[in-house]
């Protein structure tokens, strides 16, 4: 399989800033991002440093919603034996591997494949996972990448899953991690100027070539503004889409866009004060439509949740988390066709074997609790839903 991203130097700490700070005149529109850290996504809060959480790399790491996860996985992974003896479960958006740890530190016999398109974040997760490394197989991918053909690959690797006929459990943590927002390098955070990227995948630390070379910047500087609008409103549902589109192609006339603190000005200008004064931070929803369209994450989740559903084993189950209404859309859209019933319309009843193939284990969406949103600010917008296949052996 291609794929890298790109390796940086760490922060030197929890409260480290970038090693680009904002223009004084940009400070003078935001003076809080001085000291306020970037939102996971558009009801994201300023994220604090929690007495507790883990650090990595010098930095804190709270997996969102980690008892109700491991709460609805479980049954899937202890079917056969309680320490998780004989199950495999995919981490599909391994991250830093906070999920993965608390799994792997509760079943003693699970196995795990951790799937992320991002090699810094399989660095740092291959290191914290070092002393469950024999029941762990990192794969550098897209989530969206493992089809049914490549499972059958992983599971050449991994003979639990070719023992079994499938996945027992798998989950998702979607959207930019806690661990790239708080990088300023990498470009996806308002709060820090730094270079217009937003890739998550690079390639520059393994010298393979990126997965795209599309980048932020290049979207800005070479999209007509027809096609700007589009993606503003499409992937922000930004109401200013015109507007802000409009004073792109005029500003970058004179000078291209090159760095995150000269988009955040523009937007400040381009965004009424009574919506500044109100709405959040006026970059937020143009960060997201830029990210989302430059690592294509919606029609990555698209693609991956079918191949995710073919492949759990009967009585497998799967946990998705979404942190934005355009993800949780899609996610809601797959699982309630998932667990519609397959008899034609218009029929009395239902035809056997044409049932649903799975059943909700989520009433709706869940939402993270007061506490949980105290400890972890970004853990606010998530939103989980939960899935198990038809045919499971009951315990």
């Amino acid at each position: 399989m291609k794929h890298s991203a790109t390796f940086f130097d760490l922060a030197t700490g929890p409260q480290a800033r970038a090693t680009w700070p904002l223009p004084e005149s940009t400070l003078t529109y935001f003076p809080d991002v001085r000291f306020a850290y970037s939102g996971r996504d558009l009801a994201a809060g300023a994220a604090t440093i929690t007495r507790g959480a883990e650090m990595v790399d010098n930095e804190p790491h709270i997996p969102v919603l980690i008892d109700r996860c491991v709460e609805l996985l479980a049954p899937a992974l202890t079917r056969r034996a309680f320490d998780g003896t004989g199950a495999t479960l995919v981490d599909a958006t391994l991250g830093a591997g906070g999920h993965a740890r608390r799994f792997l530190a509760q079943f003693a016999g699970l196995r795990l494949i951790g799937l992320d398109r991002d090699s810094d974040a399989l660095r740092i997760a291959g290191e914290r996972l070092a002393p469950f490394a024999d029941r762990i197989t990192l794969v550098h991918t897209r989530f969206d990448q493992v089809d049914s053909m490549n499972v059958d690959n992983i599971a050449g690797i991994d003979q639990t899953v070719a023992a079994n006929g499938g996945i027992d459990g798998i989950l998702f943590d979607l959207g930019v991690s806690s661990m790239q927002l708080d990088r300023p390098e990498r470009g996806f955070s308002y709060s820090t100027d730094a270079p217009l990227d937003m890739r998550m995948d690079t390639g520059e630390d393994t010298g393979e070539h990126p997965e795209s070379d599309l980048t932020a910047a290049k979207i800005l500087n070479t999209f007509d503004e027809k096609a700007l609008t589009r993606l503003l409103r499409e992937f922000g549902e930004e109401r200013f889409a015109n507007r802000i589109a409009a004073r792109i192609v005029r500003r970058r006339a004179n000078t291209p866009f090159s760095t995150t603190g000269e988009l955040v000005e523009l937007l400040y200008q381009a965004i009424p004060a009574a919506t500044r004064r109100t709405g959040g931070h006026p970059a937020k929803r143009t960060f997201q439509a830029l990210r989302i369209a430059v690592n294509a994450e919606l029609e990555s989740l698209r693609h991956a949740l079918p191949a995710a559903l073919g492949s759990l084993r009967p009585g497998g189950r799967i946990v998705v988390m979404a942190y934005q209404s355009l993800e949780d859309r899609i996610v809601k859209s797959e699982f309630a066709a998932a667990t519609a019933s397959r008899t034609p319309p218009g029929l009395p009843v239902e035809l056997p074997g044409y049932g649903p193939e799975f059943f909700a284990l989520t009433r709706g969406a869940e939402r993270a609790g007061s506490d949980e949103i105290e400890g972890n600010p970004r853990s606010a917008p998530v939103r989980l839903r939960a899935l198990e296949r038809v045919g499971g052996e009951k315990r």
